[in-house]
């Protein structure tokens, strides 16, 4: 039977929950667990970029004035939102979902409530699209109360974060999907995502790259969320910046449904 089908009892009908309202349960469940912890959880956001924007504008601040027409701190600064919000999304959907899956059993417990398995893995990329705008928030207030970035479009910024969430979230998932055990991370967070933090325009223009890397660089889905940071932040838009929101948009539902058709097997098996 559907989760949408009318379920009798005692004679009477019983309506399901509605799919926002399945969906949001997830979403829910999640905030609970994380604000449970509320200072660990939520101060470390808001500590990291300090000490990283502080140790680089100390250091090679000093020594590089000027890039991309910014100071190197401010640019550096535009690529930091977007990279902790990939760094979140994919810890949360990649460890986090693993240890909920196969350690606490947690999802056991929520898939004997009325909820499907699309549900639960869409609730999962909106909690990780949520913690990409938390972070990229986080990130600002930095920027912002030491002077660091104007404020301008930059408030505009936590919403890329939220759409990096929700790439990154799907990516991780799929990742997901294929790991059998929670080592195996150790290749997907080295091996991938730390690579493209360095290739993908944070730490400098992909512009200054060899022409087949600038090509790599364009296809790695951090590199379209770094361009849409930076044009906020540097209130330098183009057109091709629509270019950038098709991709994240494309890639996310092309990555997410194959990680919800595959982990939809899994949970199930």
């Amino acid at each position: 039977m559907k989760l949408d089908d009318k379920v009798s009892q005692g004679g009477d009908l019983i309506m399901p929950p509605s799919l926002a309202v399945r969906i949001f349960a997830v979403w829910y469940r999640h905030v609970r667990v994380y604000t449970k912890n509320l200072v660990s959880n939520g101060l470390p956001p808001f500590l990291e970029p300090l000490i990283f924007l502080t140790g680089i504008g100390l250091g090679l601040g000093k020594y590089i004035p000027q890039m991309g027409g910014a100071s190197y701190v401010r640019f550096l600064a535009a690529g930091l939102f977007v990279s902790t919000a990939m760094m979140t999304a994919a810890f949360e959907c990649s460890f986090g979902t693993f240890i909920r899956m196969e350690f606490n059993k947690v999802y056991d417990g929520m898939l004997a409530a009325p909820i499907s398995v699309e549900n639960l893995l869409v609730g999962e990329i909106l909690w990780a699209a949520t913690k990409g705008f938390f972070f990229s928030f986080a990130v600002l207030c930095i920027v912002v109360v030491f002077g660091i970035m104007p404020v301008s479009y930059t408030v505009l910024v936590p919403f890329v974060g939220l759409l990096t969430g929700m790439m990154f979230g799907s990516l991780s998932l799929l990742v997901t999907s294929y790991v059998k055990t929670i080592n195996y991370f150790n290749f997907y967070f080295t091996g991938f995502l730390s690579p493209m933090f360095f290739f993908s325009g944070v730490v400098f223009p992909i512009e200054n790259l060899p022409e087949p890397l600038i090509v790599l660089a364009y296809a790695l889905p951090l590199t379209h969320a770094v361009r849409l940071s930076r044009a906020l932040c540097l209130s330098s838009f183009t057109p091709d910046l629509l270019l950038d929101v098709a991709y994240i948009l494309a890639f996310t539902v092309i990555v997410g449904y194959l990680a919800v058709s595959r982990l939809r097997h899994r949970l199930l098996d």
